[in-house]
């Protein structure tokens, strides 16, 4: 996927479904950025003026508490990030976007999109939908904090988001999950312990640990 219009298509078919003239809306805005790993995408105290796409890699928002580094959410391919505090007032953000990955996003930023969307109504709605998926997924994720314990909401993440269990640094998925990373290593070896046992034997076990099924 290289061109800005299969971008346009990506996003409207992740989001909401739009004509050609829709999808050649949105990709005439599209703004292709590249970042390594390590490089912060949005600095604290910068205004939050795009929507970022992520076309590929891996991205986290994050900020700082009592000196230290706590994870609020990961992005990775086909998702929208951003700051929506920020982005909405159009004031500094108190979040920071870095780069886990390597990572090519698109940048649909905030002045052309309101913009097309006083003219356009598939743009108005394509906005409206990406506020609501973002909207859905805080709450979840809030709820989850508050309702579930250690285990279930790492049981949660394997189970909804496992790109993030594989691909995030276990450091940062124990703040995103809010728990110690001695926590989360102990959590995590419970779970892989559990799915071993449940887990059928291997016909190359010895004849005498298997059950006679016939």
């Amino acid at each position: 996927m290289d061109s800005h219009r299969d971008i346009a298509k990506e996003i409207a078919r992740i989001y909401c479904s739009m004509t050609p003239h829709g999808v050649d809306m949105l990709a005439s805005i599209l703004v292709p950025m590249k970042f390594q790993k390590g490089d912060t995408i949005l600095k604290e105290g910068n205004v939050c003026n795009a929507l970022y796409f992520v076309e590929k890699g891996m991205v986290r928002q994050y900020y700082y508490k009592n000196n230290k580094d706590v994870t609020e959410h990961f992005s990775f391919e086909g998702r929208i990030v951003f700051c929506i505090e920020s982005f909405l007032k159009q004031e500094p953000s108190r979040l920071i976007v870095e780069a886990l990955e390597g990572s090519m996003l698109y940048a649909i930023p905030y002045n052309a999109l309101h913009k097309l969307m006083e003219t356009n109504q598939e743009i108005e709605m394509l906005y409206r939908k990406i506020l609501e998926h973002v909207a859905i997924s805080s709450q979840e994720h809030a709820d989850s904090q508050r309702f579930e314990n250690a285990a279930e909401r790492y049981e949660r993440l394997l189970r909804e988001k496992p790109e993030i269990v594989l691909r995030a640094p276990m450091v940062h998925i124990a703040s995103f999950l809010q728990m110690t990373p001695e926590t989360l290593s102990r959590v995590r070896g419970a779970s892989i312990g559990a799915a071993k046992a449940n887990s059928p034997r291997e016909l190359t076990d010895p004849w005498w640990t298997r059950t006679n099924t016939k």
